[in-house]
């Protein structure tokens, strides 16, 4: 099992950049993807972003191309979500996920518990 710890949200306005961690702990070393999901009330969870370790391929969602870069420091377990151009609706949770196989596709098996991002306008 994996443990996540995200770290980064705030609130910024329309425009504003942010940068999201997330620490991973525990058995690390059988991790093949990890991704950022996100969250706004009333609607489903989205995937935003997702890295493969071993290969360093990336997928990243639509609305998230040109604005969002996803990276990985492997020594330090660490992934993060470079976010500029920020948007009202970018607004949600960000979630952290981890799996041995795949996790773009719905989220892996391992979740953080999430850091809020708030985009005014």
């Amino acid at each position: 099992q994996v443990q996540l710890a995200e770290s980064g949200g705030g609130s910024v306005e329309t425009g504003g950049s942010l940068r999201l961690s997330c620490a991973a702990s525990g058995s690390t070393d059988g991790v093949n993807c990890m991704a950022w999901f996100r969250q706004a009330p009333g609607n489903k969870r989205e995937g935003v972003a997702a890295i493969y370790t071993r290969s360093g391929r990336k997928n990243v969602a639509n609305a998230a191309k040109g604005r969002f870069t996803i990276s990985l420091d492997n020594y330090a377990k660490m992934m993060f979500l470079d976010m500029s151009s920020l948007k009202p609706e970018d607004t949600g949770m960000y979630y952290c996920t981890a799996d041995a196989y795949e996790c773009w596709f719905g989220g892996g098996t391992d979740w953080g518990f999430g850091t809020q991002v708030t985009v005014s306008s």
